[in-house]
């Protein structure tokens, strides 16, 4: 989903500051799960064992493989983007975004991927809401330069979105929603998120076409 009403960002350095890189996120949350305790001020049993199976989640996104398009449009930014991405432990739909998003991200040396936890930066969080809901990941990209947002992602690849709200309209049981939501992450492979960033990259950024990039001969 993309964002075109707000030129300006409620993003300030001083959030980027305080902003992690998704292996200092990794590395917190392995400690938080040590003491028994995830992100967020809820570390009943239930989110921590959320969180847990989020780990899981992740190593499993962490191992995408990335299609020649995404790859192609990747290396082709001209645009220096800093992509802020709103998160917690204990989302499952970030679990099994934000990987896929880092990795995209990582294709090309003009993008910066920076996290922040959704409860600490409600600020941040109520600019950008879904439906009037404070849903995540959601991913703000940023011209690095000048702070101007370029855009928006998420919560969800849209037809996860669409299965989402069947879902909610069904009023199914948390357990069942749960495992038809995931079911279809697991069968989809990120690709749909991969083609919705084909897409909002060739709005957000410049592209130069790879015929067009000067490369330097090999003698």
């Amino acid at each position: 989903m993309k964002d075109t009403t707000m030129a300006n960002s409620v993003i300030t350095s001083e959030h980027l500051q305080k902003a992690i890189t998704y292996t200092q996120y990794r590395e917190m949350i392995d400690k938080l799960l040590a003491e028994n305790k995830t992100t967020g001020n809820d570390h009943s049993e239930a989110m921590v064992a959320y969180t847990r199976m989020n780990m899981h989640r992740m190593r499993r996104v962490e191992k995408t493989v990335l299609g020649n398009e995404m790859v192609q449009v990747m290396l082709s930014v001209q645009t220096p983007m800093t992509w802020v991405v709103l998160t917690e432990a204990w989302c499952g739909d970030a679990a099994q975004s934000l990987p896929t998003i880092v990795k995209i991200a990582d294709a090309s040396p003009l993008v910066e991927v920076k996290l922040l936890l959704r409860d600490e930066n409600l600020d941040v969080m109520d600019a950008y809401l879904t439906n009037g809901g404070r849903s995540i990941p959601k991913l703000i990209a940023l011209k690095t330069d000048t702070m101007e947002v370029l855009g928006t992602w998420g919560p969800r690849p849209e037809p996860a979105q669409r299965l989402y709200q069947e879902m909610k309209e069904q009023n199914l049981p948390f357990n069942e929603f749960a495992e038809k939501l995931h079911g279809w992450y697991a069968k989809d492979k990120s690709r749909s998120l991969q083609q919705e960033l084909v897409t909002l990259i060739n709005d957000w950024s410049k592209i130069t076409a790879p015929e067009d990039m000067a490369y330097e001969r090999c003698s």
